[in-house]
């Protein structure tokens, strides 16, 4: 089961749905694994500011909360790729929105203070 911070949400959807997909890094690796089926040496490229530790631990809760797949291939070394569920993928929608308002809204301000 999964750890949650409340016994219920009755108040606040967003609270619950932030349990889920909050913090600093859960919401960039499934964004990225939604691309495409990952590795975990891949995530770490893709997100150069995570660290080992903490990349293990999120996939490990996105695992357990049902949004992400984990494969392990009988090979050796093992082979593991992380791939979006249905529910990861009913965020979609979602994480793009997120993602195009601040293409609209964050960046253009930040390159504007990087440029003076």
């Amino acid at each position: 089961m999964r750890k949650q911070r409340h016994d219920t949400y009755t108040h606040c959807p967003v609270e619950a749905a932030l349990d889920v997909i909050g913090g600093k890094w859960k919401s960039i690796v499934l964004f990225r694994i939604m691309e495409q089926t990952r590795r975990f040496n891949e995530l770490r490229r893709l997100i150069p500011a995570v660290t080992q530790r903490t990349l293990t631990n999120q996939l490990r809760e996105l695992e357990r909360d049902g949004l992400i797949h984990r494969k392990v291939y009988a090979e050796v070394p093992p082979k593991v790729e992380y791939s979006a569920t249905d529910l990861g993928l009913s965020l979609q929608p979602v994480l793009e929105a997120i993602a195009h308002w601040s293409e609209e809204h964050l960046l253009p301000s930040m390159n504007k203070v990087e440029e003076e």
